[in-house]
């Protein structure tokens, strides 16, 4: 059985650590390590990805707190200041995925690089991150799963139920689930990369990313089907019924998306057109 200690480190005065804020920082030192090392693996300067950090961590955050509040509009109609209020929660990892692309897009065509060559590197560091962050969830005592009586069961206090739910002690680790879930497509994606370097598959610049795309999905397409605070269109958590779980669309969206490219790359044997404005490379499959 899992119950989080709260989500503060410490407090002094008003000064306060929290363990997501801590959390997110380790991630994303763990993810420019990472990037890195990918990136000298294949010629890109170390500097130029250190440099693309605070653009990518900042756009991010900004499309993760957008996302959110535009779905979850009817909370801040009333007073939209609270929307700027980044810091009482409310973010979502799809938003965060399309504000860090639109930076690398501009990254791109501002140093004159090759987006899916820069991606490439990026993504196994992304899905570390997603692996790390998720934590931060079990110490907030949120994004949580349906009841359960499992033996890795989570306790959710009180104040932190839904409403339909509020009988109810143990819920599932939809945290644990997700995290480790994208550990596992971080070893996917490092031995492919690898395989790659080493000559014993092809793996044209795009490839990757794609495979990040269908397998990161797969992974979320189904485990939001246990949450019980999904950001729902035209209706409302914990069931969105008679509307969508957006968190689900996405994710067929981009398994699609994913797929598609994989395609282009390795059925049609085509490169995939670079958003960054870099001429497409060939290249030979045989």
């Amino acid at each position: 059985m899992f119950t989080s200690p709260g989500p503060l480190i410490f407090q002094l005065g008003p000064f306060s650590l929290r363990w997501y804020g801590l959390l997110i920082a380790l991630a994303v030192l763990i993810g420019l390590l990472l990037a890195t090392r990918l990136g000298q693996a294949r010629g890109i300067d170390p500097v130029l990805i250190a440099d693309l950090l605070p653009l990518l961590v900042l756009a991010a955050v900004l499309g993760a707190r957008l996302y959110y509040v535009l779905l979850e509009w009817r909370q801040y109609q009333l007073n939209w200041l609270e929307a700027l209020a980044i810091w009482r929660g409310g973010i979502a990892i799809h938003g965060a995925l399309i504000g860090g692309t639109v930076a690398v897009i501009a990254y791109c065509r501002w140093r004159k690089l090759a987006f899916w060559n820069l991606l490439d590197v990026l993504v196994p560091s992304v899905a570390l991150g997603q692996a790390i962050g998720r934590w931060g969830n079990f110490f907030n005592s949120e994004a949580f799963g349906l009841p359960t009586d499992l033996p890795w069961k989570l306790y959710i206090p009180t104040l932190n139920r839904p409403a339909p739910f509020l009988d109810q002690q143990y819920f599932h680790p939809t945290f644990l689930y997700e995290s480790l879930w994208n550990l596992g497509v971080v070893a996917l994606l490092l031995i492919l990369f690898r395989a790659g370097a080493k000559g014993r598959i092809k793996l044209p610049a795009g490839a990757l990313s794609c495979v990040y795309l269908v397998s990161y999905s797969l992974g979320r397409l189904w485990i939001e089907g246990l949450r019980t605070d999904p950001l729902c269109l035209f209706s409302s958590p914990p069931f969105c019924e008679g509307g969508l779980r957006m968190a689900q669309l996405m994710s067929l969206l981009l398994i699609v998306l994913g797929s598609v490219g994989l395609w282009l790359i390795y059925g049609q044997h085509r490169p995939l057109p670079d958003p960054g404005g870099a001429p497409p490379q060939p290249w030979n499959p045989s």
